[in-house]
């Protein structure tokens, strides 16, 4: 661009009227169609810009969605193992009691069977529900990148559209008349 108007100025100067105003016409057309593509690859850039973040919310979710499967599954292992465990203190007292001679169907022992099988249950459950937790909390985490990946596409769309509107009649004068 330098370079067309360096000629159009030297045209001016050392030459004729009729080559300056020749050069001086060839300058602001070239200056006028290089604005243009400026405005075309701005307008492109910024479309771009959207669609890249989409994808890439997009890709996150993605990647969300398989972490929200292994903490299912943490939470499953995680919950088995407690009940194992407890099951396992449950059968180990009942030896010890009936090691000590005392009868299985006591109330003693059945209480302290029944305490035991609550607190698992109680382990069990807490374990579940922190689970569940983190599934909403990962569900929401999918839900705000989702969002921020269409805003993003959005404000793409508008601001590549107000650009174009803001240009569009300087590059086509015809449409200000």
């Amino acid at each position: 661009m330098c370079e067309i108007i360096t000629t159009a100025l030297m045209a001016a100067f050392a030459g004729g009227g009729a080559t300056a105003a020749g050069a001086t016409a060839t300058a602001a057309t070239a200056g006028a169609g290089l604005a243009n593509i400026g405005t075309l690859l701005a307008i492109g850039g910024t479309l771009y810009q959207g669609i890249s973040a989409n994808q890439a919310a997009k890709q996150n979710v993605a990647l969300i969605e398989q972490q929200k499967k292994t903490e299912a599954q943490l939470t499953a292992v995680k919950d088995q193992r407690e009940r194992l465990r407890f099951a396992s203190s449950i059968s180990q007292q009942s030896a010890e009691l009936a090691g000590r001679g005392v009868n299985l169907n006591s109330p003693t022992a059945v209480l302290l069977g029944q305490t035991a099988a609550q607190e698992m249950a109680f382990n069990s459950q807490s374990i579940r529900s922190g689970g569940q937790a983190r599934q909403g909390e990962l569900t929401g985490e999918q839900l705000i990148t989702s969002s921020r990946g269409r805003n993003a596409l959005l404000k793409g769309g508008f601001s590549a559209a107000g650009s174009f509107l803001t240009k569009a009649p300087d590059m086509w004068p015809a449409l200000g008349a």
